[in-house]
């Protein structure tokens, strides 16, 4: 039995290799030719020598385990193996579909890297100057004579000497406020690109649905085309029916038939679309979803939403702190443009002819802001704060019309659905099994039941867009206004 398990092809190689060494264990007992085959596999037959075969027996009982060892890793294996299979075939909500995606979708992730960047660039402003140690020797006879009576030269000097920079205008306070600010926008940037990872992913479980409901449709239309072939074959048979109806009744359920695989063909796509967007690098054909799609009613009225877009916007709260960080820059800029002091101090020691010195130095330096008073840079983040403030009206006039458009095709989806549901589907129903039934019985021809046919496709398959487009403006409605959906 184990045997035609390894044979079966459902484990891997590395396992094949587990059962391998625990068949040889069991056998090597009952002293059975076993051999390794070179694939992995064992293989039983004659042998060209029981030396080998004893040898290769003893090699197996150096580095395999115990019997029990090995049964106990094969039983995780396998355990493992079919968990994750069936993780794979659970089904996944559409909530479900989010969380997976905002933890797992390697564009998010690249995002979150901006937020550690952030924080390395706070501890770069928090940094204060370091200062500078000196060390030097001076007048020393290394070039030729040295220092005498005669020459009245040197004597040689040694000194160490230290300056520090005093930083004037608050510029580390600015730096780390600005730094503090980049932080903010980059916190609420990927809080954006959460949003609109969020809204894809919703927008593709709801193409997910849609596909599931065209695909049903054709093949409830398929079968019941095969049903109605079945009888044409009947009527022919007695002669009630032309042969060349049957064909056409075939053409069309041929036709169906192409219906239904571009449906499934458009169903799989859309999984695999969404299961990119979760963050699985392969996609799996056993991948399914499990819900329906949002029909409640909005509690909200426009104004109303529209208050909620401004106070809840990731990108719009990016960008007002975007102002505020253009403020502290412009703060930044014209704190770099004074002048920083350097204090020092110095230990001298000479070494004379007549004895030895020391002395102790003090020393103050500072730049002439004559020419260079950091006007460029000032005059830069003046432009700055003025091109973040008109991009931060542009937002907001951008998401007005955004909240609109999206209102706008909520309330089209709501009076679509509420018509269709109210006055098409039912007339659309009756009408097909009214027809179908007279061309079963002889009293209405082929071309009307395929008219009748194609009639019901419409209302249903405008039914069901008309469905998703109304999950769809919930979604966006509820996207645009900042409601969190992770």
């Amino acid at each position: 039995m184990a045997e035609k398990f390894l044979d079966s092809g459902h484990l891997p190689n590395a396992r094949r290799m587990i059962l391998d060494a625990l068949i040889i264990h069991r056998f090597e007992r009952k002293r059975i030719n076993v051999i390794p085959s070179a694939s992995g596999r064992l293989c039983r037959g004659k042998t060209q020598s029981n030396r080998d075969i004893r040898k290769r027996i003893e090699e197996s009982k150096r580095f395999a385990a115990p019997g029990f060892v090995l049964a106990l890793l094969l039983a995780v294996i396998i355990s493992n193996t079919v968990a994750a299979q069936s993780q794979q075939t659970t089904p996944v909500t559409v909530s479900q579909a989010v969380q997976e995606a905002v933890q797992k979708n390697l564009e998010l992730l690249a995002e979150r890297y901006d937020l550690s960047i952030a924080d390395a660039r706070i501890i770069t402003a928090r940094l204060r100057p370091n200062p500078v140690l000196s060390l030097y020797t001076d007048l020393q006879p290394w070039l030729g004579n040295g220092a005498t009576e005669l020459n009245q030269t040197g004597p040689p000097e040694y000194g160490i000497r230290a300056d520090f920079i005093w930083e004037r205008g608050r510029k580390r306070s600015h730096r780390i406020e600005v730094a503090e600010q980049e932080k903010a926008v980059a916190r609420w940037q990927l809080l954006n690109a959460t949003r609109a990872l969020a809204l894809d992913v919703q927008n593709a479980f709801v193409e997910v649905l849609l596909a599931k409901e065209t695909l049903a449709l054709a093949e409830r239309n398929l079968d019941s085309f095969r049903r109605i072939v079945e009888v044409s074959k009947e009527r022919v048979r007695v002669g009630d029916l032309a042969q060349v109806e049957l064909v056409r009744t075939q053409l069309a359920e041929l036709q169906f038939n192409n219906a239904m695989i571009q449906a499934r063909t458009r169903l799989r796509i859309a999984k695999q679309r969404l299961q990119l967007l979760m963050g699985r690098a392969t996609p799996s054909d056993l991948f399914d979803v499990v819900g329906e799609m949002r029909r409640e009613p909005l509690p909200f009225r426009l104004e109303e939403l529209w208050r909620q877009a401004l106070s809840r916007r990731p990108d719009y709260q990016a960008a007002l702190r975007d102002q505020a960080r253009s403020v502290a820059e412009v703060r930044l800029q014209i704190a770099q443009g004074k002048v920083d002091y350097v204090f020092g101090a110095e230990y001298r020691r000479q070494q004379g002819l007549a004895g030895t010195g020391n002395s102790l130095g003090f020393f103050f330096s500072a730049p002439l802001p004559l020419f260079n008073r950091n006007q460029g840079e000032i005059a830069r983040a003046g432009r700055e704060r003025q091109q973040v403030e008109a991009r931060a009206q542009a937002l907001e006039a951008e998401m007005r019309g955004e909240l609109d458009a999206a209102w706008l095709s909520y309330d089209t989806a709501r009076s679509l659905l509420t018509r269709i549901e109210g006055e098409m589907l039912d007339k659309a129903r009756s009408v097909l099994a009214s027809m179908e039934y007279s061309y079963l019985v002889g009293e209405a021809s082929l071309v009307e039941l395929l008219d009748a046919q194609r009639a019901f496709n419409d209302t249903m398959q405008g039914y069901n867009e008309a469905r998703a487009e109304y999950a769809r403006g919930l979604y966006l409605i509820d996207s645009v206004t900042g409601k969190d959906a992770w």
